[in-house]
């Protein structure tokens, strides 16, 4: 069963500011090449929702609904709501994430 993939615009921008800062800190094609791979990563929950395990930090706080899949060294957060996934974020997994995503997540 395929389900609906939504992304909010928290992801949307981190999409946005990675490929920037690849394309100046690396090239146009890298950045291009990057933002191919998180798409199609974002994407992958609305074949298999599961898939994904729950976020260590957010696990250690009794959060369990939020789910993650990785695309080294990116992370990408969503939550099944449903017959839809929605995405929450697309983040650097070499971060120190806790403060960020207790902020993202739980507003």
């Amino acid at each position: 069963m395929k389900y609906a993939v939504l992304l909010s615009r928290d992801p949307e921008d981190d999409l946005v500011d990675l490929y920037r800062y690849v394309a100046q800190v690396e090239s146009v094609e890298r950045a291009e090449h990057l933002l191919s791979r998180l798409e199609r990563a974002c994407l992958a929950p609305g074949q298999f929702p599961n898939r994904g395990r729950a976020s260590p930090e957010l696990e250690s706080v009794g959060v369990m609904e939020f789910r993650q899949i990785a695309e080294p060294p990116y992370r990408i957060l969503y939550r099944l709501t449903g017959q839809t996934v929605h995405v929450h974020a697309v983040l650097d997994g070499r971060r120190d994430l806790s403060d960020l995503l207790a902020r993202r997540l739980l507003r």
